[in-house]
């Protein structure tokens, strides 16, 4: 008799084999794990990719500029001032002087001249402030002019109230205070400043006539 071949049987993926499928390995991710962490990757790399972009030129991303200081010679110095008068420009130095600076600026003529008058509150002690800034052809002008400004008894450039262009009621006469003087390339800057009333203080009134130099931003500001 004939025996009957008995068929293999088959297995969960169609292949011989009558053994139980293999049990997926624990703790391995699911394909829709799979998927939400490819999602999320892209989320994140389209984020930094905009960061870049917004950061433009190259530049650090998420480091902001430092944002500039402002500047203001009225006030950024030691001390503070207020405008009186000014500024007043003009290229006729030998015109707008006194003493001997008027013939000596009839030989060297300056490009011009522009003047400012100011007030400084210091505690009980109020000054007034006269700053003149000349420009001259050259810088070895500039410097013969300083030296025969800083030479006593030969007269300056007239302050806003001695030619009365301001009118100050009892203002001091500024010439009769604290000088100073300073040259830089073609440019010189003159400061006269006095106290009104009776107050006295060389050595205050003298750091006023040297802070007040900075005014010459001011004058040439305006």
């Amino acid at each position: 008799m004939t025996d009957t071949a008995q068929l293999p049987a088959l297995g969960a993926d169609g292949e011989p084999g009558g053994g139980p499928a293999p049990a997926r390995r624990p703790g391995g991710p699911t394909p829709l794990v799979l998927v939400a962490v490819l999602a999320g990757v892209a989320v994140v790399a389209g984020l930094v990719w905009g960061l870049v972009r917004a950061g433009g030129g190259g530049g650090v991303v998420g480091t902001p500029e430092a944002a500039v200081p402002s500047s203001n010679p009225l006030t950024d110095g030691t001390f503070s001032y207020e405008v009186v008068s000014g500024p007043l420009e003009t290229t006729d130095c030998s015109g707008n002087s006194y003493g001997d600076m008027i013939e000596w600026f009839s030989q060297h003529p300056c490009e011009k001249v522009i003047r400012g008058l100011y007030t400084v509150q210091q505690d009980e002690a109020r000054a007034l402030v006269s700053v003149v800034l000349v420009v001259m052809p050259d810088a070895a002008q500039a410097q013969q002019l300083k030296a025969v400004t800083d030479t006593t008894g030969t007269g300056n450039v007239n302050d806003l109230v001695r030619d009365g262009t301001a009118t100050l009621p009892r203002a001091p006469v500024v010439a009769n205070g604290k000088y100073h003087s300073e040259a830089d390339g073609q440019q010189v800057t003159i400061v006269e400043t006095n106290f009104f009333g009776e107050h006295s203080d060389d050595e205050l009134l003298a750091e006023i006539a040297g802070d007040a130099a900075r005014l010459s931003e001011h004058l040439t500001a305006g």
